[in-house]
């Protein structure tokens, strides 16, 4: 049964909490990193061989950049990030 809360106003409210982000997907704009007030996410780069890597290490070719999830116990649940994202990368699930 999922938990149910309600707002100020008495509006019926469901947490969605961030469960991952598909990096096929994300196109590394940073909209949801800047959206999030609990640093749940964080900023990967991918190599030329399609692994997570430091984006900022000189050493590494970095091909591309994604947002990962960093901290997914830190989500409250407001969905902000899926709100911003343009192309539906994130994946949420409701609290059991």
């Amino acid at each position: 049964m999922a938990v149910i809360y309600a707002t100020r106003d008495g509006t019926p409210w469901e947490p969605k909490y961030l469960d991952s982000i598909d990096a096929e997907l994300c196109i590394g704009c940073g909209r949801c990193f800047k959206v999030c007030t609990q640093g749940v996410l964080k900023l990967m780069g991918i190599d030329d061989e399609g692994e997570f890597c430091d984006p900022f290490d000189d050493d590494v070719e970095v091909e591309r950049k994604v947002m990962v999830v960093d901290k997914s116990g830190a989500c409250i649940g407001c969905s902000s990030c899926e709100t911003v994202c343009g192309t539906n990368a994130q994946k949420h699930s409701a609290a059991a």
